[in-house]
């Protein structure tokens, strides 16, 4: 035999020995069974397989498979040591969004990867629920919130504050503007939020302050006493009020001598000098006062508030006078009015 013949030869021994080995290796797999991991739709399990190829497992374990039904590795595939076997089919799952609902199939179970089947973007403020990393069961319904945000530009008032400064030089009760208050303004930047075409919510996103606002400035009285014809007098309260004069002629009163309530006050007083007429809201019946002139001319004087007129109203006091003449001459001014303690 020639040196090429003995190579052949030599080269093919080592091919029998090579097929004679692998053939003994099967078998004693065969024999002795190989460990396996088969996950099917996620229930995973691990057992001795005495199968040589994935599709003959598969049939013994009596999984059905259909035409979507992902395998890997692919039928074919030996079974090998530690090998892992994945059955895949194609889930239900119900996608809702602000055009309706959409059903599709997916191989996946986790919710962005769904969605992603599904050719639907998130931006990067839209979300889901359940959220895009939960991992769900078939035949679940996802809603999916698309989150649309509009800015708007308003001016919004800023109230002014009233500050009050006390003047013991003041008579309680009398107060005075020193200084109008007015609003200022601001110019606030506002983001609102709409969740699927409806509106959610607003944030400010930026005020700017357009101009400040001026606060008001009161003077409130302090002094409670007043110096009378009877000295120094405490009163509780000083009101400036708009005075007018009566008599007891029917022209005042509407009463002739000889009728029942002729001079008789609303307190069934007899009407008098120093009986004056009050809107018992302002100034309760029974309340003693002083009314004092703001024009120079003589004080009315002490007083006690027992009458009541029709067309007494509100910030407004009628003083009794003893003739028509006195009443006439005082006619209608401002007096300031003491309720005294």
């Amino acid at each position: 035999m020639d040196a090429n013949m003995a190579e052949v030869a030599k080269k093919v021994k080592v091919l029998l020995i090579l097929a004679i080995a692998m053939t003994l290796s099967l078998g004693v797999n065969l024999f002795q069974g190989t460990t396996i991991t088969l996950d099917v739709d996620g229930n995973v399990i691990q057992k001795v397989s005495y199968e040589s190829t994935v599709e003959d497992l598969l049939t013994e374990e009596g999984i059905i498979l259909t035409k979507d039904t992902r395998v890997e590795p692919s039928l074919e595939a030996l079974i090998l040591k530690d090998i892992k076997v994945t059955v895949t089919n194609p889930k239900n799952y119900t996608i809702i969004t602000n055009d309706g609902e959409l059903e599709i199939e997916s191989y996946n179970n986790n919710v962005k990867d769904i969605l992603k089947d599904a050719n639907i973007n998130l931006g990067w403020k839209d979300f889901a629920k359940p959220g895009l990393e939960e991992k769900i069961s078939p035949n679940t319904r996802i809603q999916v919130y698309q989150v649309e945000e509009k800015l708007r530009v308003e001016q919004v008032a800023i109230p002014y504050e009233t500050e009050t400064i006390t003047n013991i030089r003041l008579d309680k009760g009398i107060q005075n503007t020193l200084q109008e208050g007015q609003d200022g303004f601001k110019r606030s930047h506002i983001k609102d939020i709409f969740i699927n075409g409806e509106f959610a919510s607003s944030v400010i996103v930026l005020d700017t302050i357009v101009s400040e606002p001026q606060s008001r400035v009161l003077e409130q009285g302090a002094n409670d006493i007043i110096s009378t014809s009877r000295g120094d007098t405490r009163f509780q309260e000083a009101l400036v009020m708009e005075a007018s004069a009566y008599d007891l002629s029917y022209a005042s009163t509407g009463k002739s001598p000889g009728d029942k309530y002729y001079g008789v006050t609303a307190s069934g007083t007899t009407a008098r000098p120093g009986t004056v007429a009050v809107d018992p809201r302002v100034i309760p019946l029974g309340t003693k006062l002083y009314v004092e002139s703001l024009d120079g001319t003589s004080d009315y004087g002490f007083a006690i508030a027992e009458d009541r007129g029709s067309a007494i109203k509100g910030n407004r006091i009628d003083l009794f006078f003893s003739s028509n003449k006195a009443a006439m001459n005082f006619g209608r001014r401002n007096v300031k009015v003491y309720i005294l303690e």
